[in-house]
């Protein structure tokens, strides 16, 4: 049973995915840390693979660039392939001095101006919450493995390329509480929500806003190996 945009067969996903955007970041995850790995989608070069970690069904699978990618495939996932958890691994742009390049952020809460929850069901809210529970679990793995995890709120935007004229990106910041950026959580969120499944998001400070940091395309694909590692142990537990 495939979908237009997923090759897969039910039963070939485990239970819990790990969504990197970058199909490339999905086959470096799979190769470097799961066992018996099988790919099983690559529709549009949207890579997906399921193996196993420390003996434990694992999948994972690219979402691709902005909220009505993830929307799609997440969705599917949850609906077509009977997947509980998401879990997203992405990079994220600082808004804020105290979060530096390949500083690990867990969302506690993504802020949109995106229509996507009120074109999908009518939701009106602009700020979407992650799953408790996984929420709970990376705290606590991150503990034991003595990793670093700064828990904030995150501006999931429509647009990478915005205007000088359409205001300062502080206004996040101020208005919203958001402290730093990327484009696909806030759909992510809202599908698990209105499914009733779990969903969380793990980022790495890829570039600043507001300091002379940032990382390489090559970096981004293949060196945020502690985010990575937290949330296959993360994955394991639920």
């Amino acid at each position: 049973m495939a979908t237009p945009h997923n090759g897969a067969q039910k039963g070939d996903f485990a239970k819990t995915v790990l969504m990197p955007g970058d199909p490339l970041r999905a086959k470096f995850i799979a190769e470097t840390f799961l066992d018996d790995v099988k790919l099983v989608t690559s529709v549009r070069n949207v890579y997906g693979y399921t193996g196993t970690y420390k003996d434990v069904p694992v999948s994972v699978m690219a979402s691709g660039m902005g909220m009505p990618s993830i929307g799609i495939y997440s969705y599917e996932l949850y609906t077509q392939y009977d997947v509980e958890n998401i879990i997203r691994i992405g990079s994220a742009g600082s808004y804020v001095p105290d979060l530096h390049v390949y500083d690990v952020v867990l969302a506690n809460s993504a802020y949109s101006g995106s229509s996507f929850a009120r074109v999908q069901n009518g939701t009106t809210d602009d700020v979407m919450y992650p799953s408790v529970k996984i929420n709970d679990t990376i705290l606590k793995t991150a503990k034991i493995l003595d990793i670093p995890v700064k828990v904030e709120r995150i501006h999931s935007s429509d647009v990478f390329y915005e205007e000088a004229t359409n205001g300062s990106f502080e206004r996040y910041v101020t208005d919203h509480g958001a402290k730093a950026v990327e484009m696909e959580s806030f759909a992510l969120f809202h599908n698990a929500n209105v499914l009733g499944k779990g969903a969380a998001c793990l980022l790495t400070i890829s570039d600043s806003f507001v300091l002379d940091e940032d990382t390489t395309a090559e970096e981004r694909q293949n060196s945020f190996t502690t985010m990575m590692k937290l949330a296959l142990e993360a994955a394991i537990q639920l």
